[in-house]
């Protein structure tokens, strides 16, 4: 990182904010950290946390993902974009599907063609699990995006500049999340669930920042990496939280899975296991897929492997969600 310059659209949201600490702490030869992301109060805030007299390296850019002029000013100097700019909830896709598909696929198309105009070297964008196999909107938008990206590998000509993808489950503690909205509700003497079923897979802050950072150092173009992480039931969140409240069962919002997937079966046939991670490999990769074998010692999934939430082979219990939720979400949570 001695003397790159890195942006990271949607710098303002729960991972931008973690990928912003991790960076300033562990990279001080950084030259340059650019946060791009259209709510001014958010910037604003997040401005005392990280000062500019603090932190010399970090400089606040207001933007959309959808104004490509505007990401063509931003990416000049620039060398990393990491892509975390995204409408993500659910049922305000499903109501709002134009709006959605205008951020997470025309933002998408924008940041690849203003990283193809400048000299960008490495593109790292965020996905999610709704993106494999999707119901709803959302995840149709972001499995076109993870497309586009990963496609981008196959028009960059002669510019030195990688694509990849890092796909991950629930980040615990991001805003909008079950944890905090659990924790709110809780004051009230009750939580809404969904059904006794549903499960998700469940990843820290810090998890998804290891991901990114991994993808940036080792990525060849072309990947969509997805971690191996443990799953929680919804009821074991709730009883975690608050044993005592009242459950009231509200039933799936419009689009919701009960279940989630990251690797669906038809991907398994160009899915390696990395060890931590697993890859989704390129079905037409520019480089050998045998040099990649070596390099990182990957192992072929078998074919018609799946990788969902309800399948997994790791849990959360109650009391690993309680630790948890203490260490990652809330240093002064209590059981009530």
């Amino acid at each position: 990182m001695k003397g790159k310059s890195i942006l990271i659209t949607g710098g303002t949201g729960s991972l931008g904010k973690e990928l912003t600490k991790r960076i300033l702490s562990e990279y001080p030869d950084l030259k340059r950290l650019v946060i791009f992301s259209r709510d001014e109060q958010k910037q604003f805030q997040m401005a005392q946390e990280f000062p500019h007299s603090q932190f010399p390296q970090i400089r606040y850019f207001i933007g959309d993902v959808r104004d490509y002029e505007r990401l063509i000013r931003a990416f000049n100097g620039v060398n990393y974009i990491i892509h975390a700019a995204a409408m993500k909830h659910v049922h305000i896709a499903e109501y709002n599907p134009d709006e959605c598909v205008k951020t997470n696929i025309g933002g998408a198309q924008n940041v690849i063609n203003a990283a193809l105009a400048t000299e960008v070297t490495k593109v790292v964008a965020l996905s999610t699990d709704k993106a494999c196999a999707p119901i709803n909107l959302y995840g149709a938008t972001k499995l076109t995006s993870d497309k586009l990206f990963i496609a981008a590998n196959n028009i960059r000509g002669t510019k030195d500049v990688r694509f990849s993808v890092v796909r991950y489950g629930n980040v615990m503690g991001s805003n909008g999340s079950v944890i905090p909205f659990f924790l709110q509700k809780r004051k009230e003497g009750f939580l809404p669930i969904t059904v006794k079923e549903m499960t998700r897979f469940n990843i820290s802050l810090k998890g998804g920042v290891d991901m990114v950072l991994h993808a940036l150092e080792n990525a060849w173009g072309g990947e969509l990496f997805v971690p191996k992480i443990p799953s929680y039931n919804i009821m074991d969140v709730a009883k975690a939280i608050a044993p005592n409240a009242e459950f009231r069962f509200v039933g799936i919002r419009p689009g919701e899975k009960i279940h989630e997937e990251m690797i669906s079966p038809s991907d398994s046939f160009f899915t390696y296991d990395l060890g931590k991670y697993y890859a989704i490999l390129p079905q037409t990769p520019t480089w050998s897929i045998n040099d990649f074998v070596n390099k990182f010692n990957a192992k072929k999934v078998p074919d018609g492997f799946s990788y969902s939430s309800d399948a997994n082979s790791d849990w959360e219990t109650v009391e690993s969600l309680r630790s948890l939720i203490k260490e990652h979400v809330d240093s002064t949570f209590e059981v009530i």
